[in-house]
């Protein structure tokens, strides 16, 4: 997968002249993304009750996307594609403007997320997502509008992605081609604590079925071949190998299927396995050591084994070290504060497979509860009016980041090679 690269021309324009940073400029136009975002504050609150009053589920989220496309309705400014490449997909773009006819454009997206869980809804906060993504958005096009003497060609995109919790739509986004004119990509997910950025784990799912031969437990055992036996050994195999486990590898399963009666033979087992790693590689190799486990069983058993990938590969985040610093103290000017020292965060996301393509970032913001995400406690502070100063505060911070980048070439080619060496580093 890849995605079309935006050239600076090294910051000069197509006479030749240096474009120098404009620092005032930055100032002014962040001013105009605050006051955007807080003049639409009551319609971004509405829009995310809305979202959270309503659940859905990954590839289902169909009121999510109307009432999305109801709040672009308010600026006709905005071109709207929808569906998108995926039938809950939607993209909303704005310009070009700035630079001189006939410049590169830079593309800069903002994502949305909008679909919930089974049974506890949005307890991962993903109405806030999509408020984040419009609201930053808002806030950039009201600072670029207007703007005449921006040393880049500018198109504002919000890109609306489903299904994150089951299916990964951005990689099915990236796959049909929906990235492939972007060239920075943000976004901002709720959480516990306030992190510059959420590295995430690189994740694989696997479903394993062993096939044996049922017979009367009690009468004829001895014709029998136990697919219960090859999955118990199976977890017993896995149970063993964590101690071979590198530092943040880790899996967790269950036995689905174990047989239908206890004097019957299991003639069918079933488990489903989740595996995580810090980053890509690592859960390459851990792959192959979980699927000797598992073949290892069906040897021992007599039984045959099926393993399969129901769902698509999660990659790990890369980290932007010039995107982070700038949202740092863009955040940190809002009044947001950072622990000194962050955890691994266990979790992942498709954002991760997105970053590995297009330099970005996704910080993890809090919205003062104890709770922690998918729970039930979580779902009820995700729709409170407390979380609504922390969600648009850092929709400002991600403006204000994109608007730094935007005024400065420099910061752009720091981005650029933050990026390249970031990749460097997954593959050694």
């Amino acid at each position: 997968m890849r995605t079309a690269m935006w050239n600076d021309h090294h910051g000069q324009s197509h006479s030749g002249k240096r474009v120098s940073d404009n620092m005032e400029q930055a100032q002014q136009m962040k001013k105009s993304v605050q006051s955007c975002i807080d003049r639409h504050k009551d319609e971004l609150h509405s829009l995310s009750q809305d979202i959270w009053a309503h659940p859905e589920l990954a590839g289902k989220e169909n009121y999510a996307v109307e009432r999305l496309l109801q709040f672009f309705h308010l600026d006709p400014a905005w071109s709207i594609q929808s569906p998108y490449k995926m039938p809950t997909a939607f993209r909303a773009s704005w310009g070009p403007v700035g630079g001189s006819e006939g410049d590169p454009v830079l593309n800069v997206a903002f994502l949305c997320e909008y679909d919930a869980l089974p049974d506890i809804g949005h307890a991962c906060g993903h109405n806030l997502i999509a408020e984040v993504g419009v609201a930053a958005g808002w806030g950039l096009k009201a600072a670029l509008e207007g703007q005449t003497e921006l040393p880049l060609r500018v198109k504002v995109i919000i890109l609306g992605t489903p299904s994150e919790e089951e299916y990964g739509g951005k990689i099915e986004l990236l796959n049909a081609g929906a990235f492939a004119d972007i060239h920075l990509v943000f976004m901002a997910h709720p959480g516990v604590h306030d992190w510059v950025s959420m590295r995430g784990r690189a994740r694989t799912s696997m479903l394993v079925k062993y096939h044996g031969k049922a017979s009367h437990a009690a009468a004829l055992p001895w014709m029998g071949v136990s697919s219960l036996d090859a999955a118990v050994q199976a977890y017993s195999n896995l149970a063993m190998l964590r101690s071979q486990l590198k530092p943040g590898c880790a899996f967790e399963g269950i036995i689905k299927h174990g047989g239908v009666k206890s004097n019957i033979t299991p003639s069918y087992s079933e488990l489903q396995y989740c595996l995580r790693a810090p980053m890509l590689k690592d859960a390459v190799e851990l792959r192959a050591k979980v699927e000797a486990c598992f073949k290892a069983a069906a040897m021992a058993t007599g039984c045959q084994v099926e393993i399969t990938y129901p769902e698509h590969t999660y990659w790990n985040i890369m980290p932007n070290a010039t995107l982070e610093k700038l949202f740092e103290v863009n955040a940190k000017a809002l009044g947001v504060e950072f622990p000194e020292s962050t955890t691994d965060y266990a979790a992942a996301t498709d954002f991760g497979n997105v970053s590995h393509v297009i330099p970005g970032i996704h910080p993890i913001f809090s919205i003062q509860t104890n709770a922690f995400n998918h729970t039930e406690a979580y779902a009820k502070a995700a729709g409170s009016e407390e979380a609504q100063m922390y969600t648009l505060r850092v929709a400002k911070a991600l403006a204000m980041t994109a608007v730094d980048v935007l005024c400065s070439p420099h910061l752009l080619r720091q981005v650029k090679d933050d990026f390249a060496q970031a990749k460097l580093k997954q593959e050694i």
